[in-house]
């Protein structure tokens, strides 16, 4: 079934409680209006995904937790207010690989591509890419430039350390961690039958970006 209202209104009462034994009261609307819209927004989505790398995995079962890691929920809710999928590659060598991600909270949902967390040494390839001009960049900047859907995100450095740059490079040299997201409160496209074709079209857009990343995984020192 697609993503109806019942979805982030459960998203939110689950939150707003943030009871366990409300949420196994409920668990069958979760079962319902979570978990299954989501397994067939990823089947639905696989196509796409596999069109931009096929080592993607598109496995349902990898929907996140809507509730958080005991070790790191002390003065926090138990619950989370939104659910998301990640598709990315398994981990290779322990690393953090890019991905492409979708999320849904009561307040509507949001994607896009990049890192939660870049490593150091993913940075400093990605930079020497750009400074030398590379083919996957110039994609990338290229892709980036042509669309209006996402934003570039990552927290900045407060000092410009590439002064000589132009300003298109910039926003990407200059960042301590780096992604691209769109938010949305847009609520009919969320219960929309073509969501998934929509996503996965914005998903094709921005491919050049995500192939960039992995160049920078390919040739980055640890």
């Amino acid at each position: 079934m697609s993503f109806t209202s019942k979805t982030p209104e459960f998203i939110f009462e689950n939150y707003s409680h943030d009871s366990k034994e409300w949420f196994q009261q409920h668990k069958s609307d979760y079962e319902k209006y979570v978990k299954e819209p989501f397994k067939e927004f990823v089947e639905q989505i696989e196509p796409y995904i596999n069109e931009i790398d096929g080592k993607i995995s598109c496995d349902p079962k990898r929907l996140s937790r809507i509730y958080r890691d005991a070790r790191y929920a002390k003065g926090k809710s138990i619950f989370r207010d939104y659910v998301w999928y990640t598709f990315s590659r398994t981990r290779e060598n322990n690393t953090s690989l890019p991905a492409f991600y979708f999320s849904v909270s009561p307040g509507g949902f949001d994607y896009g591509c990049g890192y939660y967390f870049t490593a150091t040494p993913t940075l400093v390839a990605m930079r020497k890419l750009i400074l030398s001009g590379d083919y996957s960049f110039v994609c990338a900047k290229e892709a980036y430039a042509n669309q209006n859907v996402f934003s570039i995100g990552g927290d900045l450095y407060k000092k410009d350390h590439y002064p000589q740059e132009p300003d298109e490079n910039k926003i990407w040299l200059n960042r301590k961690n780096i992604f691209l997201f769109c938010e949305s409160s847009d609520f009919k496209t969320l219960y929309s039958k073509n969501l998934a074709k929509k996503i996965g079209e914005d998903f094709k857009r921005i491919a050049p970006v995500y192939n960039y990343f992995m160049k920078a995984e390919q040739i980055r020192e640890d």
